[in-house]
């Protein structure tokens, strides 16, 4: 669950337009995708004041989540039958535990991130070509590489000012797909085909021009892999640029997984943004191969 929970936190998004489709909700005032664009940037804080960010560190907590995920019945050998007809039911913690995390960020690609875990820190880094992981918690104490799904998720990730900003020089195309509710809110659905062939949806507020929701990386659960929505909230003002301090990942259910099982609701994840600096000055070493901790003890 937290190899999950960090591929998600890095998770931590056109010169085409066209009208809204049929799925328009009739509320929100159609504009062109590039005019959303355009607008949603401003909002934003500007399009120069994002290419002048190079590095970026974000501080919070998040939810590991699957705490609160529909348990299978599961018989206990000699245990007593319970009310319903059961032997036993497989027990789950009440409230989501919530781990400190640190999240470096520099351009182009790059990423670090920390995740306290009882005492010991997981770390994820990527430097734009290649990534590493380090899991204590599993009693992993030597540096792994990552796996190819890991490799796929991580070089698919946005710059760190997001799919939007920038998105002709970063090669992309944006259509309109139309408007939707997004949380009682009409939005703009987005459509960015990306320059490596790969589409993604963004959902971008019809009065505020804030990002909503983006469509995230799949899942992969049960043997199935399950859509992902990544919504963002509470903007807050940071050098004059406007950035969600809570991120909450929804797994979508499907109707029936790999093993013909109808799905059990998964919860949502949330991350709680604490503190957010721009431009820290980060050591060229920042976003190499993690050290084992063997060497660190030593």
């Amino acid at each position: 669950m937290l190899r999950k929970t960090l591929t998600i936190l890095i998770a931590t998004a056109f010169a085409l337009t066209v009208k809204a489709g049929p799925n328009t909700s009739g509320t929100a005032r159609t504009l062109s995708a590039a005019e959303i664009a355009e607008k949603n940037v401003a909002a934003r804080g500007g399009l120069q004041a994002w290419r002048a960010v190079e590095t970026m560190t974000l501080e919070g907590k998040m939810g590991v989540g699957g705490n609160q995920r529909a348990t299978l019945s599961v018989p206990v050998p000699g245990g007593r039958k319970a009310q319903n007809g059961l032997q036993g039911l497989r027990q789950r913690p009440v409230e989501e535990v919530q781990l400190p995390f640190v999240m470096d960020l520099a351009r182009p690609h790059k990423s670090r991130v920390e995740l306290q875990f009882k005492g010991q820190t997981a770390i994820q880094v990527y430097d734009g070509a290649s990534g590493w992981k380090l899991r204590p918690f599993l009693n992993r104490l030597e540096v792994e590489p990552y796996t190819a799904d890991e490799m796929k998720t991580s070089s698919k990730q946005a710059e760190l000012d997001g799919p939007i900003v920038d998105y002709a020089a970063k090669g992309t195309r944006i259509e309109l797909d139309g408007t939707e509710k997004v949380e009682d809110r009409d939005t703009y659905k987005l459509k960015l085909t990306l320059k490596s062939g790969d589409v993604t949806h963004v959902w971008v507020d019809a009065q505020t021009f804030l990002e909503a929701k983006m469509e995230g990386t799949p899942r992969r659960l049960d043997g199935t892999y399950h859509p992902v929505e990544v919504y963002y909230r509470d903007y807050r003002s940071v050098n004059g640029l406007e950035i969600p301090f809570v991120l909450e990942t929804r797994v979508l259910p499907v109707s029936k997984n790999a093993l013909g099982m109808r799905d059990t609701p998964v919860p949502p994840e949330k991350a709680l943004i604490e503190k957010v600096v721009i431009n820290p000055k980060f050591d060229a070493a920042r976003f190499s191969k993690p050290a084992p901790v063997a060497a660190k003890a030593k």
